[in-house]
C-alpha cells in the first residue's frame, strides 16, 4: 500500500523531518506545506534535484492542507521559534499564543477536508498543542499524539549511558509528564544491566538530581548554541511515524490523552496503525505519582485559555 505523508511547517524541524523521510525512502508521496510559500517551493525543488541520487523514489508535492486529506500520517512542525529568541527564554510556552492561532486555522481545514489519518505533533508547547488539535479538529483522541517526552527520555538515556560508559540504547526507563519544565525522570522505571539504576547510582555515587536537571534542560543547551533544535526531534517524530505505518504496536512514550487526568501528557502507550492502541499505568512511587499529577495540572492550566 502506498504511503502518503504530510509535513506541516517547513522551518528547521519540518525541513529536517522531510529530509529524513526522503533520504530514507519512508514515503511514496510526501506533501509539504508552509505559510511561507517561497520556502516550501525552494525545499520542494531542492528535494527534486536530489531525486536521481537517491535509491528510492518519493513524489514530492508542494501543497496545501487540503492536499493532505488522504495522508496516512501528518506531522505538525508548525512553530514560532523566533518568539523564543525574542523572549530570551527556552520556555516552550512562549510560543503558545502564536501557535494556538495557527493550529486552530489548520485544524478547521483538516476537519473540512475529511482527514482521518494519524496526526503526530511536534509543535510546542507539545502537550497543550496536541490537546488543542484534538479539540479543534474533532479527530478521535487516539489519532492525535505528540512527541512529548520521547526525546527527553532519549536525552536521559544519553546522560545515564555517559555516566556508566555504556550505549544509551541499553538503558530502559522513562521521563514522564510535560514536555517542559515540570517533566521528571521516573527513576523507579530506569534499569540497566538487569538492575535498577538507582542501586547502581548509589554504589557509584552518581547524582540523580543532576542527571535529571541535565535531561530537563538538554534541549535548552542546543537552543542556546544554535537558536533552534532539529536533528533529534525530527528523528523522534519520524521514528513514531514508522511505528504507525508498520503497525508495530510498540511500547513508546509520547504525549497522549490521559482519561484519568483529562489532559494530554507523556506516559508509555502502545502505538500502531490506529495511533494510540492501548494505555497503561506504571507502578510509580508515591513521589512520582505526585510529580505526574502536578505536571498534568500545569498542562491543563495552559490549555484552558485556548480550549
Amino acid at each position: 500500500m502506498a504511503r502518503k505523508i504530510g509535513v506541516m511547517g517547513m522551518g528547521n524541524v519540518g525541513a529536517t523531518v522531510a529530509h529524513i523521510i526522503v533520504a530514507q525512502g519512508l514515503a511514496d508521496t510526501l506533501v509539504l506545506f508552509d505559510e511561507i510559500e517561497k520556502k516550501v517551493t525552494a525545499d520542494t525543488l531542492d528535494f527534486q534535484d536530489a531525486a536521481s541520487l537517491l535509491p528510492t523514489h518519493t513524489e514530492i508535492i508542494n501543497g496545501q492542507i487540503e492536499d493532505m486529506k488522504d495522508c496516512d500520517v501528518i506531522i505538525s512542525a508548525i512553530g514560532q521559534i523566533k518568539k523564543l529568541n525574542q523572549s530570551n527564554t527556552v520556555e516552550r510556552t512562549a510560543e503558545l499564543k502564536y501557535n494556538a492561532l495557527s493550529i486552530k486555522t489548520i485544524s478547521e481545514k483538516l476537519k473540512t477536508s475529511g482527514f482521518n489519518g494519524i496526526l503526530i505533533v511536534i509543535t510546542n508547547p507539545n502537550d497543550v498543542i496536541a490537546d488543542l488539535y484534538q479539540k479543534y479538529s474533532g479527530l478521535s483522541k487516539e489519532k492525535i499524539f505528540g512527541t512529548g517526552t520521547y526525546l527527553d527520555t532519549s536525552r536521559m538515556k544519553r546522560h545515564v549511558g555517559k555516566a556508566l560508559n555504556v550505549d544509551p540504547r541499553s538503558i530502559q526507563g522513562y521521563v514522564l509528564g510535560e514536555h517542559g519544565n515540570s517533566q521528571f525522570t521516573a527513576w523507579s522505571t530506569v534499569r540497566i544491566m538487569g538492575r535498577p539504576f538507582t542501586e547502581i547510582a548509589q554504589e557509584k555515587q552518581i547524582d540523580l538530581n543532576k542527571l535529571d536537571q541535565d535531561t530537563r534542560f538538554g534541549g535548552g543547551q542546543v537552543f542556546v548554541g544554535k537558536g533552534y533544535t532539529n536533528y533529534a526531534i525530527a528523528t523522534a517524530a519520524t521514528n513514531l511515524m514508522q511505528i504507525v505505518l508498520s503497525d508495530a504496536r510498540s511500547e513508546v512514550i509520547c504525549s497522549h490523552y490521559n482519561k484519568k487526568l483529562d489532559t494530554y501528557i507523556s506516559s508509555p502507550a502502545i502505538i500502531g496503525r490506529h495511533g494510540i492502541e492501548a494505555t497503561f499505568d506504571l507502578p510509580l512511587t508515591t513521589t512520582e505519582i505526585d510529580q505526574f499529577e502536578k505536571s498534568a495540572a500545569i498542562i491543563k492550566a495552559s490549555t484552558k485559555d485556548y480550549a
